[in-house]
């Protein structure tokens, strides 16, 4: 499977999903409008991913900002992988970083640590 790279705007954050290495990172701003069409690649993906994952897999996001429509789709992407865990397929791990000092994005992670299973650590940077 190849890596799927996504560059960044305005609105979209990058996304770097490389299946080889186990490693997937969103990075930046995710504030489109139409968030559907934007993360459907990266969920065809993460599902291509599943049937034969490798034996580690690290998520790191590391977003700005995100706004309510976007927040629906990364909550989706964490419990695919959350599922991918539980499976016993590949040992999956998230690091939630936010900007130091930024109290939403902060509460934003701990919320999504709360409804996972899989290890999640939310650091300051």
């Amino acid at each position: 499977m190849n890596t799927l790279r996504l560059e960044a705007t305005d609105k979209t954050p990058e996304v770097r999903f490389d299946p080889e290495k186990g490693q997937l990172e969103i990075i930046g701003c995710s504030i489109h409008e139409n968030a559907d069409k934007f993360y459907s690649p990266l969920w065809d993906r993460i599902d291509a991913y599943s049937g034969a994952p490798a034996q580690r897999t690290l998520v790191r996001i590391s977003l700005d900002y995100f706004n309510s429509s976007s927040a629906k789709y990364l909550l989706d992407i964490l419990k695919r992988l959350d599922d991918l865990h539980a499976s016993g397929s590949s040992k999956v791990s998230v690091e939630w970083t936010y900007e130091e000092g930024d109290l939403d994005m902060q509460e934003a992670g701990n919320d999504y640590k709360g409804l996972l299973e899989m290890p999640m650590k939310v650091v300051e940077r």
